[in-house]
């Protein structure tokens, strides 16, 4: 898990390590801070351990809990700015035009995640410490993408799009707990060829639903023939190209980005420079 940690003072030197737990994270930041300490701010040489602990172990929680109450208010606000446009129409296009709404709820929200994760350690260091077999089990709600091809069955979409998206979907689902499961036994399978396969598959699964439904929705004649993918930019459907895919594309990533994490090195990743 990576935990971060801000010095107090003016100079906001950032300090990232890689450790199991708080304690042991508390005794690397203590251990790097005491450097840096000596260099730029001599008087917290007069500071006992315990109160040097005492203040890093603060700051660690404070930082943790206002960047996940900011993500969380983020992720509500995304879901119900998505719901309410929905309800408006605001996605539907004419036959002939692409799916720009829809493209751009894809493509905003991983825009924005990538911003972050770039320019933000305090989101950097959520992402890198998120659970990993949480992140892997529940990509087990993409079984549901079975429902692709019961609407395909009931000609309510385009089998151009239904077909891939669904059996996509159903491969990552009915995996995810067995991925997860192997997690939970060997924690260095995260670090394995075969986890990084699933999450590019899972990752390559989603990018074809957005094409070939973007492909799908009537802009180019003939393709899809008089089923188009119309419904999916409507309530509730909606909700799964403008919300859920780019967040478990997001899930994918992270889990990819801990899995490099766990390639590298073990004193390069131990304090980032």
């Amino acid at each position: 898990m990576k935990y971060s940690f801000s010095c107090p003072a003016t100079c906001n030197f950032e300090i990232r390590v890689d450790a199991t737990n708080e304690d042991e994270a508390v005794a690397k930041i203590v251990t790097e801070g005491a450097i840096h300490g000596k260099q730029f701010h001599p008087h917290v040489l007069s500071m006992t351990e315990e109160q040097l602990r005492n203040a890093v172990r603060s700051g660690i929680m404070k930082a943790g809990s206002s960047v996940k109450s900011l993500v969380g208010g983020l992720l509500g606000f995304w879901f119900a700015l998505v719901f309410l446009l929905g309800a408006e129409g605001t996605f539907i296009r004419p036959p002939q035009a692409p799916p720009f709404p829809i493209l751009l709820g894809f493509a905003f929200p991983l825009a924005v995640f990538a911003i972050a994760y770039l320019g933000s350690g305090a989101f950097r260091a959520l992402v890198l410490g998120a659970d990993l077999r949480l992140l892997t089990a529940i990509q087990g709600w993409r079984a549901g993408g079975l429902g692709f091809l019961a609407l395909y069955a009931q000609g309510v979409l385009p089998g151009l799009f239904a077909w891939p998206a669904g059996i996509g979907d159903i491969a990552i689902g009915i995996t995810a707990p067995w991925v997860a499961l192997a997690l939970v036994r060997r924690s260095t399978f995260a670090a394995s060829p075969q986890f990084t396969a699933w999450n590019l598959f899972g990752i390559l699964d989603l990018i074809v639903a957005v094409s070939t439904g973007t492909l799908s929705s009537g802009f180019v004649a003939g393709l899809a023939g008089n089923v188009t993918t119309a419904p999916m930019a409507q309530l509730p459907l909606v909700l799964i190209p403008a919300f859920f895919v780019p967040l478990f594309i997001m899930f994918h990533v992270a889990a990819l980005l801990q899995a490099r994490r766990n390639l590298l090195p073990e004193r390069s990743r131990w304090v980032s420079p």
